[in-house]
């Protein structure tokens, strides 16, 4: 009995515990948004889109950029529907010039900016048998030098002003490395070094920088990652770890979770609790969690062909498996967050 009564203590503390976890995480924080501007890369779908939603609702004149023009127009129709101060850019971020110039036509337009999201990014899947140095280079250009170059332009105004709050959108891949994804987990890896780096520089100018560590979301943005390798096995079980809720969570929740993050100004934020217990378990045993993964890795797609050297998108590489119903959240989050065209 005295067993029995113990374990239900410690069960109900559990649950205490979790729930206070879950209400601190929620927390919203006093920065108002506003009449603040809002300058958001990637904001034309995913959760850059629902990132400028949330924004919007709350009264932040808002700017996104993306290379897709016509995806850029729908995001911006959207986003615009209630009369909101909206600028939609096409840029390519990988340019530098690009990236400043940005910056300049936002501050021209909409006025200095108050908060910098950076959450532009690509991701390529497949073994590193295919991976050559242009998948490396092209990661640390949107992960990395993109996010640099942003900040660099910034700054200026928020310094001069004692105030402002940069989120750098990173990926708990940026704290462990996941197989099968060895750029997208270098540059992010690379982005957390920097995103750190200025927090600790730039709290005594009042600039508050928030690194975001986000696990598996479910924002529908599988179909627009890019896969090397055994093409159609690669996109499938990179999408349905996408859609497995046990696994991934609801994008929405996420962007509301890193705006209260914002809010706040807090150093870092990880999304999810899988991506919790991962970055836990490397901190404490960096080289097992390392052997487990290389036993993760035996389960995947090995490599191809010469033709598994080919880089196609997600939505090039669909099969059964991509397509059924296993994946149907991602393929609902697709349809909502302008992840598909509207033939699709």
């Amino acid at each position: 009995m005295k067993r029995k009564t113990r374990n239900n203590w410690l069960a109900a503390a559990g649950a205490g515990v979790l729930v206070a976890a879950a209400l601190w995480s929620n927390r919203r924080g006093s920065y108002d948004l506003s009449g603040r501007v809002v300058l958001i890369t990637g904001g034309s779908r995913g959760l850059g889109l629902l990132l400028a939603r949330q924004a919007v609702a709350e009264g932040a004149k808002v700017a996104i950029c993306a290379r897709d023009p016509d995806e850029l127009e729908r995001a911006r129709q959207e986003l615009a529907t209630d009369g909101a101060e909206v600028m939609a850019l096409v840029r390519d971020l990988s340019e530098p010039a690009e990236v400043r110039a940005l910056v300049e036509e936002v501050q021209q337009k909409l006025g200095t900016i108050d908060v910098l999201i950076n959450n532009a990014g690509i991701i390529t899947g497949g073994p590193l048998d295919h991976m050559d140095v242009s998948e490396y280079e092209d990661s640390m250009d949107i992960h990395f030098w993109a996010p640099l170059h942003a900040m660099q332009a910034v700054l200026p105004a928020m310094r001069s002003r004692g105030e402002g709050r940069i989120v750098n959108i990173a990926s708990v891949g940026g704290k462990v490395a996941v197989p099968h994804l060895a750029p997208y987990s270098a540059s992010k890896f690379a982005l957390v070094g920097l995103s750190e780096g200025f927090r600790s520089e730039l709290l005594q100018y009042g600039i508050k920088v928030t690194t975001v560590c986000p696990g598996l979301m479910r924002t529908g943005s599988a179909r627009n990652a890019q896969v090397k390798g055994q093409h159609q096995k690669e996109f499938a079980w990179f999408i349905v770890a996408d859609s497995l809720p046990v696994l991934s969570m609801d994008a929405t929740m996420a962007a509301r979770q890193i705006w209260n993050a914002c809010r706040r100004g807090d150093a870092e934020v990880i999304l999810g609790l899988p991506a919790k217990l991962l970055s836990a378990v490397h901190g404490l045993f960096p080289g097992t969690t390392a052997d487990v993964l290389s036993w993760v890795n035996r389960t995947l797609p090995g490599p191809a062909e010469e033709a598994g050297d080919e880089r196609r998108m997600g939505y090039e590489s669909e099969s059964a498996v991509s397509r059924s119903w296993i994946t149907s959240l991602t393929q609902k989050a697709a349809r909502q967050n302008n992840e598909t065209t509207p033939a699709s």
